[in-house]
């Protein structure tokens, strides 16, 4: 079995104060499962976190039942239980990002929905399994606005996230590997990857040797302590001071 390192920490909410950290990990017998709830600004409809949470432990129960099957399907079908259960309707729910690592004897197989990557160490270097769409809609300008992003929201010119509409599955970016090729993975939210994306703190490979050396958590504080130098934005302008935080580490080999 491999080893697993999970680190959390709660954020603040866009008007500064502590709230519940809307990042859900969830561990099963040969699985990681990690969501980012997405901060939800309209007020007939329940919170990212909420959302999360329910999908995290319904994919959980699904890669717990069924640990071989296709992790699309699964997504698909934890979307649309979800959605069923709570009359979630779609493009007008709340929503969450998904990464899922699942492992057999032989292969490790990734999932990636909207952006919270994996990024997987060992013979073929550092890989990293990232969904840009997001990224690529802010550097052209057309996610300025919440009403640019809730149009934007699964869409095919726009981006795929998880909320109530199960066919988002299907546009989930993938990944698979020979098991004996892979060291280790890393599986994070965005409150994570900003110190490797935004910040250039530091790149994945010394993220991991952190990891390593101090813990999970040891990631975590690095890009916290990084924030509280810059509380006001002015370096990095962002809409939060610090957003909710997680990270797995799964070590297949002895480090």
């Amino acid at each position: 079995m491999p080893q697993i390192d999970i680190a959390e920490q709660a954020g603040v909410g866009v008007d500064g104060q502590p709230r519940p950290t809307e990042d859900f990990v969830v561990a099963t017998g040969n699985a990681v499962v990690l969501l980012d709830g997405a901060t939800e600004f309209r007020e007939d409809l329940p919170s990212g976190g909420w959302y999360a949470g329910r999908l995290a432990a319904r994919l959980g129960e699904g890669l717990t039942d069924a640990p071989d099957a296709d992790l699309g399907v699964l997504l698909a079908g934890a979307i649309a239980d979800v959605a069923a259960e709570h009359d979630l309707q779609p493009r007008h729910s709340p929503s969450s990002t998904v990464a899922i690592l699942r492992w057999t004897e032989e292969r490790v197989h990734a999932l990636v929905l909207a952006d919270s990557p994996v990024v997987a160490f060992g013979r073929r270097g550092t890989v990293v399994l990232a969904d840009q769409r997001i990224t690529r809609l802010r550097e052209r300008g057309l996610l300025r606005t919440r009403a640019d992003v809730n149009r934007m929201r699964n869409t095919e010119n726009g981006f795929w996230v998880a909320e109530a509409d199960p066919t988002a599955a299907e546009h989930a970016l993938r990944a698979d590997w020979p098991r004996r090729e892979i060291d280790t993975v890393l599986l994070a939210t965005d409150g994570v990857s900003v110190g490797i994306d935004d910040y250039a703190l530091f790149d994945w490979p010394h993220a991991l040797e952190l990891a390593r050396e101090h813990g999970a958590k040891a990631v975590l504080d690095a890009v916290r302590d990084a924030e509280q130098a810059d509380a006001d934005g002015t370096r990095w302008p962002r809409p939060k001071r610090h957003d909710d935080q997680a990270l797995a580490v799964i070590q297949f080999t002895p480090a």
